[in-house]
């Protein structure tokens, strides 16, 4: 028995349509997570912790409040992967962002980092968009300026 070629055309086209269809369409979007962080020269973060969730688009802005100058407690904001830790960060991020003072401290390129601001003075701001990581789980977001980390400017955000 030979099939019908109209029969078989028709399928194919109806099966095209089919997979196209349930491509283009997404599952709902959470809205956006905007965050506002202070830092200040006592090198702490007013906020140490947010949640979001796989996939959120993510909106941090982050003011320096203190009053010293850039040179010498600026403030930025770093978020990184999950591969760095509180156990393995100094060696495979604050060493390698020390020396990056041209760079806002941040090594260019760093595949850990996954969206940092500019270096801040005082009373200045900026805000750093970025689509968090699929990924459940914690990512530290520090300040990499020489020594604000291991006095506290440090949080994280849990993606879950």
């Amino acid at each position: 028995m030979k099939p019908n070629k109209s029969l078989l055309i028709a399928a194919l086209s109806c099966a095209a349509v089919l997979s196209f269809v349930t491509a283009c369409s997404r599952a709902p979007q959470a809205p956006p997570k905007e965050v506002q962080v202070q830092a200040d020269d006592k090198m702490r973060f007013d906020v140490t912790a947010f949640e979001v969730r796989p996939g959120q688009k993510v909106s941090i802005t982050i003011k320096n409040v203190g009053t010293t100058p850039k040179f010498s407690m600026g403030h930025n904001l770093v978020v990184l992967d999950k591969q760095i830790t509180e156990h393995n960060i100094q060696a495979k991020f604050l060493d390698p962002a020390s020396t990056e003072a041209a760079h806002d401290y941040v090594p260019p390129g760093d595949k850990n980092v996954l969206a940092h601001s500019k270096l801040l003075g005082p009373n200045e701001s900026d805000t750093v968009t970025f689509t968090a990581p699929q990924v459940p789980g914690q990512y530290l977001y520090v300040c990499s300026f020489p020594g604000h980390y291991t006095q506290g400017t440090k949080g994280f955000m849990t993606v879950k």
